[in-house]
């Protein structure tokens, strides 16, 4: 991964004086540079970023002649007692749409009877209008369906909902068809010109908005305050990752202070008990963006991507029932819980096929599986991106539960993309979209499907639209760095300087601190574990960093990383400062490290360990006695042996294997079978040692090898240090071995082969620094 870090242009005096007003515990100085960088650059301008008071946000009817016939035709449906249905989305922007909807449409028609919500299961629907759920609302009576966070380009659909006579209005944000769709209103944000304030309002401040109309339109008629509605907007613009700036900022403003009022009430006293469990129960206090991004959003986007069916997340948001929102909230938790572990294998699976590319050849990433379950595809999806700095398109291919939305008669797969910064992800596979069954999204994320035979033709044509849009650029995972400080920096005077950005978000990140020539000390991991004390396969490592500024260590924390996988020595490292509601402290979040490009990687015994790794033998020195290790190693265990051996002997270690040119292993196995052949043939005795050279596999897979030629009819005899192997003729009266046997011993064979080539595979291209690390680890 490359690290840059931002350009420093000095802000001038008069502009860092003017920060200071609302930094008077610190200079200023580091928000000051942030906020130059970030294009704030006179005082009224900033007047209007940091004090909300001071912003004058847009009337809902900037939305023009769209948002005039949405009122109109909302006005009708409650003078004729119509039934009306919200229809949402699964994810957190789309559950905190249907709330707002729910609650503030709820001031006008009747819930339940007058007003009712659809939200697709996420495992058995794609985003969006479909059929199967219009046939239902139009059963239930329903006429008029307001769509909130989706339904932009489902022309069929509301073709569909019109012969049926049920009228639609659109409320979204995601990318607009060409032509307007058959609605009695749209409201998008994307009708407007780019840098109006509204342009990148998320699904759930569009709803707010008409909802404001209304309110605006008719305002005898509403008995709650429209700010109540302030808390859930805050959190569906957070937690989908919009641009915060213009009326998003403001609204996020408002909402994260609606948020933390709320949750200083006592529970029995809370307008949202649901909201104020959740955060109790990820340890959050609400007064953060942080808590939404970190806390309460993966937790509402939880649900549906395990269990599919998020309907009951809209009661969490809404409910006064304190005892019901309890049980939601927990229900919720474990939701999480359970997704973090699934994310965790997914996350590995995927890596291991991903050793399998060539990455300096791909543009895009497109990979699919059986096994994989699709509600996280999404996550993994953007972990891979942002690693890699390549656009990635995760799919599952298992089969989904029957559906009555699906018209395809063919297999399908279904799954998530994620894109970075540089690349049109919506337009780049809209461009396929011929090989597509359904898709849709914006530029950075989108959902898409097709049959699984067209799986190799999609990933060879967006490979080669994307490598002819770079015209030969290459893509490549980066870092930036906003500010370099010491550890002496760290603490809550440069929190509560840089927390004038707040609420970070696109296009405003929270600041990332470059600490250069530090060190870590007393670190430690474990596993998560869920609301049922079991253990959840994710892990945090926290530690303490230190440099030469001061003699006073710093709390960190680094999530998903094992203490290991920390540097020794001297080192570089990208970090977020935060604040830690549930210990007090403030502390830092580790985001990237690496080894000091001026460090010395030094063992605990401050014995160096030599990289000689895919060198000539020739071009090996051999000024100094050492041990070498020649063969690539497939586990840790294996260098850690060698490691004491060094040790033992007062021995430096060099590593010297290459980068293994591995048969496939298919082929391994048919050499096998050869093998076993020609010496049951030729009746020749082999050593252990043979075969393993031979063949380029360890003790453990030749061992499975050998059982597996024992369903071929093979018998292995040991004598002495040599192993004796005949063939014998089929039992015919017995049929011989079932087929199935000898699949199973085969397919555990080659799934050992393949684990062991990845394993070498790792161990080519791991960084000294790890080396050393894990080393020394036990």
């Amino acid at each position: 991964m490359q690290w840059t870090l931002a350009a420093t242009e000095q802000p001038p005096e008069w502009f860092i004086k003017a920060v200071k007003k609302y930094t008077p515990a610190s200079s200023g100085l580091y928000a000051a540079q942030l906020l130059w960088q970030r294009g704030i650059k006179d005082t009224s301008q900033l007047e209007g970023f940091v004090n909300y008071k001071a912003y004058q946000p847009a009337s809902p009817f900037e939305f023009g002649e769209e948002m005039h016939l949405a009122v109109s035709r909302l006005k009708l449906a409650r003078n004729a007692g119509e039934k009306v249905a919200i229809w949402g989305d699964f994810d957190a922007d789309g559950i905190t749409s249907t709330s707002v909807l729910w609650d503030g449409l709820g001031q006008f028609f009747a819930q339940n009877s007058q007003l009712s919500y659809y939200i697709p299961n996420r495992l058995k629907e794609s985003h969006g209008l479909n059929n199967a759920g219009i046939d239902n609302l139009e059963q239930q009576g329903c006429t008029l369906i307001v769509t909130c966070d989706t339904g932009s380009t489902n022309i069929d659909e509301i073709i569909y909902a019109r012969k049926l006579g049920i009228d639609v209005i659109v409320t979204d944000h995601h990318t607009l068809p060409a032509e307007r769709p058959p609605v009695m209103a749209i409201i998008n944000p994307r009708n407007l010109p780019n840098e109006h304030p509204l342009y990148n309002l998320s699904g759930v401040a569009v709803a707010y908005k008409l909802v404001e109309a209304l309110y605006q339109s008719l305002p005898d008629v509403p008995q709650q305050p429209l700010e109540d509605l302030l808390d859930l907007v805050a959190v569906g613009l957070i937690a989908d990752l919009v641009q915060l700036s213009g009326d998003c900022r403001y609204l996020a403003q408002l909402g994260i202070q609606r948020l933390q009022e709320d949750f200083k009430q006592p529970p029995t006293a809370r307008r949202r008990p649901g909201v104020g469990r959740l955060l109790e129960l990820c340890q959050k206090s609400g007064d953060r963006p942080t808590d939404i991004s970190f806390g309460l959003g993966p937790r509402i986007n939880a649900v549906s991507r395990i269990q599919g069916d998020a309907r009951f997340c809209v009661e969490l948001l809404t409910s006064r029932d304190i005892k019901r929102c309890s049980e939601l909230a927990e229900d919720t938790e474990l939701a999480n819980s359970r997704r973090k572990s699934l994310q965790k294998d997914v996350q590995n699976q995927v890596a291991q096929k991903l050793s399998q590319l060539d990455l300096s050849t791909t543009s895009a990433i497109v990979l699919a599986d059986a096994q994989w379950p699709v509600g996280v595809l999404g996550l993994v999806a953007g972990q891979v991106a942002q690693e890699t700095g390549k656009p990635t398109i995760l799919l599952s291919t298992e089969v989904p539960p029957e559906d009555e939305t699906e018209t395809s008669t063919q297999p399908l797969a279904r799954g998530s993309a994620r894109s970075i910064n540089s690349v049109d992800l919506y337009q780049l596979v809209k461009d396929q979209a011929h090989l597509l069954h359904r898709f849709g999204g914006h530029p950075f994320a989108a959902g898409l499907s097709m049959v699984v035979e067209n799986i190799p033709l999609f990933s060879q044509a967006i490979n080669q639209r994307l490598r002819q849009s770079l015209g030969g650029k290459t893509l490549t995972a980066t870092i930036q760095a906003d500010i370099t400080v010491t550890v002496a920096d760290l603490g809550k005077d440069l929190f509560l300087e840089l927390k004038i950005l707040e609420p970070c978000g696109m296009g405003n990140p929270v600041p990332k601190l470059l600490i250069k020539n530090c060190w870590f000390e007393n670190a430690w991991h474990r596993n998560q574990q869920d609301a049922q004390g079991k253990k959840v396969q994710y892990i945090k490592t926290e530690f303490d960093i230190r440099d030469d500024s001061t003699r006073n260590a710093f709390a960190g924390i680094w999530w998903g990383h094992y203490k290991d996988e920390l540097p020794i020595g001297r080192c570089d490292c990208i970090a977020e400062l935060d604040y830690n509601t549930f210990k007090k402290r403030y502390e830092i979040r580790l985001i990237a490290v690496r080894a000091s490009v001026d460090s010395v990687f030094t063992t605990h015994n401050s014995d160096l360990i030599l990289d000689w790794r895919n060198q000539e033998k020739s071009e090996l020195s051999n000024q100094q006695p050492t041990v070498v290790v020649a063969e690539c190693p497939t586990s840790w265990d294996d260098l850690r042996a060698w490691w004491k051996r060094s040790l033992y002997t007062n021995q430096q270690l060099a590593i010297a294997w290459s980068k293994p040119n591995q048969q496939s292993p298919n082929e391994i196995w048919l050499t096998l079978v050869g093998i076993a052949k020609y010496l049951s043939r030729t009746n020749q005795l082999v050593t252990r040692i043979q075969l393993l050279q031979k063949l380029g596999i360890g003790d453990h897979t030749l061992l499975l090898g050998l059982k597996a030629l024992k369903y071929l009819g093979f018998t292995v005899q040991r004598q002495d240090r040599y192993l004796h192997i005949s063939q014998e003729a089929k039992n015919t009266a017995n049929g011989g071995t079932p087929p199935t046997q000898a699949d199973t011993a085969i397919a555990k064979f080659l799934a050992a082969v393949r684990e062991e080539q990845f394993q070498r595979a790792y161990f080519a291209e791991v960084p000294l620094s790890t080396i050393v690390t894990m080393v020394n680890s036990q």
